[in-house]
């Protein structure tokens, strides 16, 4: 397939997937509880670990993808996810749930790193703001197509039948990357001169990255910490679950349409910078207003607006000899600030006492979206790689 189109599609079916797999234990949490005699903790542990390897991970990730090309290193990441999820599927320890949870998630971790780059190979230059925020999606498309799916298949089936649905889907994405994925021809010569980014460029790179993990720091408190802000108001645990979900589905929509407009108006900078301020100020709001649903909604509809124009950051500095590198570096710093976004977050309710100082903090890691912008432009207009 040589089609850019064609193949951002079947790189959004692969990266939907691991969407699918990470939100698989949630989704069907009430029945792991009696099986393995797990307690919630155990659950919200056995969750998290898909992320762990993140931060060890990202770069020895680009290294790996430069040295034996995307197409294989993607198929050895999915195969990852293959086994630790057959592992789930067929063990009965809750020990090997937690390795197999691992060795899943260095998958999804290699298949993230290096799916990135792809896109960035296939539309550097090129509706670049579109086709990020497209492939963005894909996780909480994944996300849904879980929580939609599972719960059934858990009930009827049980747990092993769970975790067989999320391997069979692993390998439908195995078989159809290996058989419709090409690399761009400019990718060819690229890999014969693979070469790391030099000190401006990595710079840069390392201020994208910490703007795409604060802005999913302040995305991730809603999910995190907006339940529990509203059964403090007064709502119902099933209620305050619902209403968060809205913006989950509305993002879905938000986030392709934030790339739309980035690539039609030629002001994707513009795009993050308002994106991030209105999304600040809806966090600062919700816990405050009484029009809660409008207040969901419009978070919904604002918070995936700056989302293309984040991911198309890295292409601005990184030349396709670099970017397998550059992309692990992207993700180091990602996975980093995620990981100790939430428990800041979660401090900060415990300090204050209430769930709403975690949607404050959320809303001043957004803040610092555009004083990071205002960083990484300085340095990439200094970076002997811009182009």
């Amino acid at each position: 397939m040589r089609n850019r189109w064609g193949i951002l599609a079947v790189l959004f079916t692969v990266r939907l997937t691991m969407g699918f797999q990470f939100q698989s234990i949630a989704a069907v949490a009430p029945l792991l509880g009696p099986r393995y005699g797990a307690s919630l903790a155990d659950i919200g542990l056995l969750i998290g670990l898909y992320f762990t390897p993140g931060v060890a991970l990202s770069l020895p990730g680009g290294a790996i993808g430069q040295k034996f090309g995307d197409k294989i290193t993607v198929i050895a990441a999915l195969l990852l996810m293959l086994a630790g999820g057959l592992a789930m599927a067929f063990s009965q320890a809750w020990s090997l749930q937690i390795a197999g949870r691992l060795v899943a998630g260095a998958g999804g971790v290699l298949l993230n790193v290096q799916m990135t780059k792809m896109v960035t190979d296939w539309f550097a230059g090129k509706e670049i703001a579109t086709a990020m925020a497209v492939f963005v999606v894909s996780w909480p498309a994944g996300v849904a197509l879980s929580l939609l799916a599972l719960p059934a298949v858990g009930v009827a089936y049980g747990v092993s039948a769970v975790g067989l649905v999320v391997a069979g889907a692993v390998a439908l994405g195995i078989v159809l990357l290996a058989a419709t994925y090409r690399s761009p021809e400019t990718m060819l010569a690229a890999a014969t001169n693979a070469a790391r980014p030099d000190l401006r460029s990595t710079m840069a790179v390392i201020m994208a990255g910490s703007i795409w993990g604060l802005f999913n720091v302040g995305f991730a408190a809603i999910f995190s910490f907006g339940p529990s802000m509203l059964v403090e108001r007064g709502w119902s645990i099933a209620s305050a679950g619902s209403a968060v979900s809205i913006v989950l589905w509305l993002a879905v929509l938000s986030v392709p349409c934030g790339g739309f407009l980035a690539d039609r108006t030629g002001r994707p900078q513009s795009i993050l910078i308002a994106g991030a301020v209105l999304f600040s100020m809806l966090m600062l709001a919700l816990p405050r207003e009484n029009a809660v649903i409008a207040t969901i909604a419009a978070l919904g509809l604002v918070s995936g607006l700056p989302a293309g124009s984040i991911m198309s950051l890295p292409a601005r500095v990184l030349k396709p000899a670099t970017r397998a590198i550059g992309m692990g570096i992207f993700y180091t710093v990602y996975y980093g600030i995620m990981m100790l976004g939430p428990i800041v977050g979660g401090a900060c309710a415990k300090w204050a006492g209430s769930a709403a100082a975690a949607f404050d903090f959320g809303a001043v890691v957004l803040l610092a979206c555009p004083p990071l912008l205002w960083l990484f432009n300085r340095i990439a207009a200094r970076s002997a790689e811009l182009w």
